[in-house]
């Protein structure tokens, strides 16, 4: 083994704006943990904040932070099991038996096990002592490769792992984590319908079309809504948006909320019944407020990173109009799977592969970052075994 395979490369965010690559250490993995080999890593919302330096995150909660540089980002990943430590197998989110050579979806976060939370089954994500690949966990902490924008990354001892299905491609695996956010939609279902009314073939707008809305376009795609409404301010989103069965989209950045919201009410009759803000600007809530039937459920999920408050009006924008409201601030581990085998069932019904418009080298990495934020982008993924002159 020459000195290059013993290094791993790293596209590591030194600062905020800044990415450079570097080299570590290949680790062995210490007993519990596991050494992946990354195949794609994808590029989240929440990365696109940290580039910019918006860094504050699960702010009002015992765990609020502000992110650490340097780091590798990178929680939406897909690879293969490299090495086991201390053990020939691991068990999956299913008790069977993963082996090297095995593909896996690793969880985003590792949770405690032992706070209140981990203890009294809710979430894992509610875990008061989480860690998060790619962005509490950053690279100044030993053995670094805590992000998936690298060759390999290292999984700590009690992180969920999940298999992927046989008929599932790596590109539309990478999606895994986004789908796993979803599972406010299903909440939503379930909230509305007990008010009365039907549980399903239910109206739904959804508010800011990019790889986190779009997932949850999907999800009401496939789980059998009625009319399907998609927000965004970028023309290329809205065209991949009525490919995948929208029945109205509009364009933000030439209309007005008053017409936005006229429009939604003709379409749906009644303004939809679910409304999912994925927009990650604050300013959208209110209007996801003013444009949900009276009795419908609003999904808050695109502000994970704190960008400033907004003004409501808590009587006429939820007390009066009887509107629940569900904040999303991340995926169960009990999605990962279900979401894993939503896509591998329906890849002949939606053309998934077109969610990934974009495969990027770990020496392209702020162009992909930058990329991502662009009109003719959806998901981005990081290639870590593109050679640089080999981009798509």
């Amino acid at each position: 083994m020459g000195p290059m395979s013993s290094t791993v490369r790293a596209a590591v965010m030194k600062a905020p704006g800044r990415l450079e690559v570097e080299r570590f250490p290949k680790p062995q993995p210490q007993p519990g943990a596991v050494l992946m080999r990354v195949t794609y890593s994808g590029i989240c919302g929440t990365d696109k904040h940290t580039y910019r330096g918006e860094s504050k995150q699960y702010a009002g909660t015992d765990h609020e932070r502000d992110i650490t540089y340097p780091l590798i980002c990178g929680h939406e990943n897909v690879g293969v099991i490299e090495a086991i430590g201390g053990a020939d197998s691991i068990p999956d989110s299913e008790g069977r038996p993963l082996h090297a050579g095995d593909r896996i979806v690793p969880a985003a976060n590792v949770p405690c096990g032992h706070c209140i939370f981990c203890l009294n089954d809710y979430p894992y994500y509610f875990c008061e002592n989480l860690q998060d690949y790619g962005n509490s966990l950053h690279s100044g902490i030993p053995p670094h490769l805590f992000g998936g924008w690298a060759e390999y990354m290292y999984l700590l001892p009690g992180t969920p792992l999940f298999r992927v299905p046989d008929g599932l491609p790596d590109e539309v695996a990478a999606l895994t984590e986004v789908m796993a956010v979803t599972h406010g939609f299903e909440r939503a279902r379930m909230l509305n319908a007990g008010w009365g009314g039907s549980a399903f073939g239910e109206s739904v707008a959804v508010i800011g079309v990019g790889p986190l809305g779009f997932c949850h376009l999907v999800k009401a795609r496939l789980l059998g809504c009625g009319k399907l409404i998609a927000i965004d301010r970028l023309e290329s989103r809205l065209e991949m948006a009525r490919r995948f069965g929208a029945t109205l989209t509009i364009n933000a950045s030439t209309t007005t909320e008053k017409e936005r919201l006229e429009l939604a009410r003709e379409h749906t009759n009644t303004g939809p019944d679910i409304v999912i803000d994925c927009t990650g600007v604050a300013q959208s809530f209110p209007e996801c407020l003013h444009m949900v039937r009276y009795g419908g459920t609003v999904i808050e999920a695109g502000s994970f990173v704190d960008m400033g408050p907004v003004g409501i009006n808590p009587n006429s924008d939820i007390c009066t109009k009887n509107v629940s409201v569900i904040g999303v601030g991340g995926e169960t581990a009990t999605s990962y799977v279900p979401a894993m085998n939503l896509l591998a069932r329906n890849l002949d019904r939606l053309p998934l592969t077109d969610i990934i418009t974009h495969r990027m080298p770990l020496e392209r990495a702020a162009e992909a970052v930058e990329l991502a934020q662009k009109d003719g982008a959806m998901k981005v993924l990081m290639d870590p075994r593109l050679d640089v002159s080999r981009a798509s």
